[in-house]
């Protein structure tokens, strides 16, 4: 199966449990792999036969920094349901990296990875 990946996109939201979390806001980091049949487009060289990635990158941008969400499961969720929605994929991989994720004594980096097809 072909893909697309976008790898490294940085924001910053207000996504978390913590009172702090959301009204300070942290960065986050994006992954996302969206797997489609990259043939159409190799052959004919046509940007409307694959994703335009700036358009997948400005659309995950505004779900990272527009919304808000108690877990980084939520936020990927989300995530993965627009982009399955906005795109002809058959299948989306999202990884969500909260750097500075608090803990009890210091920050962690916490990481979820989910998958979803159409």
């Amino acid at each position: 199966m072909d893909k697309i990946v976008l790898s490294g996109m940085e924001f910053y939201g207000y996504h978390g449990v913590l009172k702090e979390e959301k009204r300070v806001g942290q960065p986050f980091i994006i992954g996302v792999e969206m797997f489609l049949d990259l043939l159409p487009a190799g052959v004919t060289d046509d940007l409307t036969k694959t994703v335009h990635y700036g358009e997948a990158y400005l659309a995950v941008k505004k779900i990272v920094e527009a919304e808000n969400f108690d877990l980084i499961e939520a936020l990927a969720q989300r995530i993965g349901e627009i982009l399955l929605q906005e795109y002809p994929l058959q299948k989306v991989r999202v990884i969500v990296d909260k750097p500075l994720a608090p803990v009890p004594g210091g920050n962690l980096a916490a990481r979820i990875e989910i998958e979803r097809e159409k």
